[in-house]
C-alpha cells in the first residue's frame, strides 16, 4: 500500500548517486578533490522542505536550504541501495548532498534485528530511511550529464 501511495499520488521521483569511495581519491585530511558516483538511480520519497537561507559575504549573497527525503526501505532493498553520507540527491534540478541517514521508523515499534526475548524476531519491521541533506552548489558536485 505504500509503494502505491507514492507512486501513484505523492509521485516525488529523485535522482539518487551513490558515491563511489573507492574510486575517490583521499588526502591524508580524508577530503577528495574529485569524487565519483554511480547513477542516477530514479526513486520514489517523501519530501520534507525547510525554507531556504539567504546570507550575504564577501562573494555576495549565498543560499543554503536543508531537506529530508524519506525512501521505502523496502524499494532501496530492492535496489541493494544503501544511502550514506556523501551521496547525491537531485532534486528540481539541485543537488543535495546526504549528511546523515535515519532509520527509526519500526512497524509496532518493533526491530526484528534485536529480538531479547524468543520469537519477536519474527516480528516488526523498519519501513523508510530518511536521509538528512543540504544544498550543494552545481559546480561543486561536478556531475556532468554523459551521451
Amino acid at each position: 500500500m505504500n509503494r502505491e501511495l507514492l507512486r501513484d499520488i505523492i509521485t516525488q521521483e529523485v535522482g539518487f548517486y551513490m558515491l563511489k569511495i573507492k574510486e575517490s581519491a583521499t588526502n591524508i585530511y580524508g577530503e577528495a578533490a574529485e569524487k565519483y558516483y554511480d547513477g542516477p538511480t530514479l526513486l520514489q520519497c517523501l519530501v520534507t522542505r525547510q525554507d531556504q537561507e539567504w546570507s550575504v559575504g564577501d562573494f555576495g549573497v549565498d543560499v543554503s536550504r536543508n531537506l529530508k527525503f524519506a525512501f521505502l526501505r523496502d524499494d532501496l532493498t530492492d535496489l541493494q541501495l544503501v544511502p550514506k553520507v556523501g551521496d547525491i540527491v537531485l532534486y528540481l534540478d539541485n543537488y543535495f548532498a546526504v549528511d546523515s541517514v535515519i532509520e527509526n521508523q519500526l512497524f509496532v515499534g518493533k526491530d526484528p534485528s534485536y529480538p531479547y526475548s524468543q520469537g519477536l524476531g519474527e516480528f516488526g519491521t523498519s519501513l523508510s530511511i530518511i536521509c538528512e541533506t543540504h544544498l550543494i552548489p552545481a559546480d561543486k558536485v561536478q556531475i556532468s550529464q554523459e551521451r
